[in-house]
């Protein structure tokens, strides 16, 4: 019987399921004690550079989405109980993430545009943003069964807050996103609250973003490894404007025997353990750029995403809910009704290349990191995903001549 690494020995649970206080002082508290953590840990958890998995690009000073200048990310990470499933009860493994893309106390739109690779999974607000060109407010990633639940507490947040958006309206159609954790999760038990979108809505911040099992992608499974939200990013030459992108991944995606890691057939090297033996979960990826570009130029960055993932070995499954939204925090001001006609800026398309080069590299990595932050974790009726050993991903890359270091 094969033996975990130490990397994918099953680490103590973290037990702060609920971040719900009737006492606010204490929630505020904790809340701080939480961030300083969490902050801490993003700067000093192993990342697939780390371990000598060797990419091309040249990442941002983070390494994430929030290279992207104005993009904040925030958490709500839900894990309590273990044991057999009660639902309504748990074990519960599930969370939420928040992305903002000019900042949470920004009222700005900016450009968006989206794709759908394989469409069994669920992204709302994707039929305004297709006609308008507009995305408006916050993306949230969390599980399947959470969707409606995280829509309407971004609509009770912005409202709460007191703001009109740009153009004058009070209503809003957020856009959230989804993949199943009821492998290791009650996903039906119905465990995220309104309270806990609020809470990564308003700890989102710039900087070193956490990876793995944390909000969104807390009990999520990538490769039949445990997965969960990754993030990378890509800065351009000077020469093809100096532009960044950033790519932020919840990744439940993906069967053991096709991952590939930098080309190397990682999933064959290592096929003990896997979860499922089919590809049946999906991905989310979102991609955040400050190149100047139009809506049906976001919607060709959000498709290249695709290649990053046949990169990984992906080959987007039936059961798969593979989709993808991208957006542009340039042309600030552009859906300003009360200004008249707008100046915007844009790159012609023969200069797009390096930016979807970019996002195919940027969107590799985040998956890897994904996995490569993600521990041992153990769910619903004893249900385990496995983390991916970095002992033996350094075995299989110096094995095919691919270990960077």
């Amino acid at each position: 019987m094969p033996t975990f690494s130490e990397t994918a020995k099953p680490k103590p649970m973290m037990r702060f399921l609920t971040l719900r206080f009737s006492n606010h002082r204490l929630f505020r508290y904790l809340s701080v004690l939480l961030l300083a953590g969490i902050a801490c840990d993003a700067q000093t958890k192993a990342r697939a550079r780390d371990l000598g998995v060797p990419f091309d690009g040249t990442p941002g000073t983070y390494n994430a989405i929030t290279d992207v200048k104005g993009v904040e990310v925030g958490h709500t990470t839900l894990i309590s109980g273990e044991g057999k499933l009660k639902v309504g009860e748990g074990p519960i493994r599930t969370g939420v993430t928040a992305i903002h893309p000019r900042g949470k106390d920004a009222n700005d739109s900016v450009f968006g545009g989206w794709f759908t690779l394989n469409g069994n999974g669920e992204m709302t607000g994707t039929t305004w943003l297709e006609d308008s060109g507009f995305l408006n407010g916050p993306i949230m990633i969390t599980n399947t069964h959470s969707v409606g639940v995280v829509r309407d507490a971004v609509i009770a947040w912005k409202v709460k807050r007191g703001n009109a958006d740009m153009e004058g309206y009070w209503w809003s159609l957020p856009v959230v996103a989804e993949t199943w954790d009821g492998f290791l999760n009650d996903i039906n038990g119905f465990h995220v609250k309104p309270e806990d979108a609020f809470h990564a809505l308003d700890v989102a911040k710039s900087g070193p973003v956490e990876e793995g099992s944390v909000g969104g992608g807390t009990g999520m499974i990538c490769n039949e490894f445990k997965g969960g939200i990754g993030t990378s990013s890509r800065v351009l030459e000077a020469k093809a404007g100096g532009y960044t992108v950033g790519v932020l991944v919840q990744c439940n995606y993906g069967r053991r025997d096709q991952l590939r890691i930098a080309g190397v057939p990682v999933g064959k090297e290592i096929p003990d353990h896997p979860a499922y033996g089919t590809d049946t979960g999906s991905i989310i990826i979102v991609i955040a750029t400050d190149a100047p570009l139009i809506p049906t130029q976001l919607k060709r960055l959000a498709r290249k995403a695709s290649l990053g993932l046949g990169r990984n070995g992906s080959y987007s499954g039936d059961g798969s809910g593979d989709i993808f939204i991208a957006f542009s925090t340039a042309n600030a001001g552009a859906s300003i009704p009360s200004k008249g006609v707008r100046d915007l800026k844009m790159l012609p398309n023969d200069s797009i290349d390096p930016l979807f080069l970019a996002t195919v590299q940027a969107t590799e990595e985040a998956v890897v990191n994904a996995m490569v932050a993600a521990n041992t974790m153990t769910g619903i009726d004893g249900h385990t995903a496995i983390g991916l050993p970095h002992d033996r991903l350094r075995e299989a890359l110096k094995k095919y001549n691919r270990l960077e270091k």
